[in-house]
């Protein structure tokens, strides 16, 4: 089983669809065995993806910057809850505790996060699978930019290779569980 690093919103602004799409995620999560690496918050997405993963029997572990905690309202619930001094500390131990990544629709935090992720595994810094599930075209436009940036000679083809977009909850943890069985 992995230990599945989920990027996604913690805005509280968002269409009640993510928050179903997050709660999926943690339900699918602890049906498979898994454990949950989140950033530690227990609001939007964060929070239901950590909530319905605990409520499947999941483990879950809650990563947060102490700044954060007045603005996030730390998953305290979490098995196991890391208060750090800064996200760069957050996101080096949500790193080293996890199996895969699992970015979900967000904002600036959640790009910035895929971004640092996907970087490293196209420089071969780091082998765990890098995956966005784009359940309904929220990224698209991304793409589309990204693939601008890929014929003008910006991103080279072993760095499309190395990130890997699915549509459903299923097509992300079916690449999950194979890469965990290799």
């Amino acid at each position: 089983m992995a230990a599945v690093c989920v990027y996604c919103s913690s805005s509280d602004d968002i269409a009640p669809s993510y928050l179903v799409l997050a709660a999926t995620v943690g339900r699918r999560i602890a049906a498979g065995g898994h454990t949950l690496v989140s950033g530690g918050g227990q609001v939007s997405m964060m929070g239901a993806v950590a909530r319905a993963a605990r409520a499947g029997g999941a483990h879950t572990v809650g990563v947060i910057p102490e700044h954060l905690l007045r603005y996030e309202v730390g998953d305290v619930d979490a098995d196991e809850f890391h208060v750090v001094s800064t996200m760069r500390e957050r996101k080096q131990l949500m790193d080293d505790k996890s199996d895969a990544f699992l970015v979900l629709p967000g904002g600036l935090g959640t790009l910035e996060e895929f971004f640092e992720v996907w970087t490293a595994m196209s420089l071969g810094m780091d082998s765990k699978p890098v995956i966005v599930l784009d359940a309904d075209g929220f990224y698209d436009p991304l793409w589309r930019f990204l693939d601008d940036l890929g014929h003008r000679g910006f991103i080279r083809a072993s760095s499309w290779e190395s990130v890997q977009r699915v549509g459903t909850v299923e097509a992300a943890f079916e690449l999950i569980e194979s890469e965990a069985r290799s």
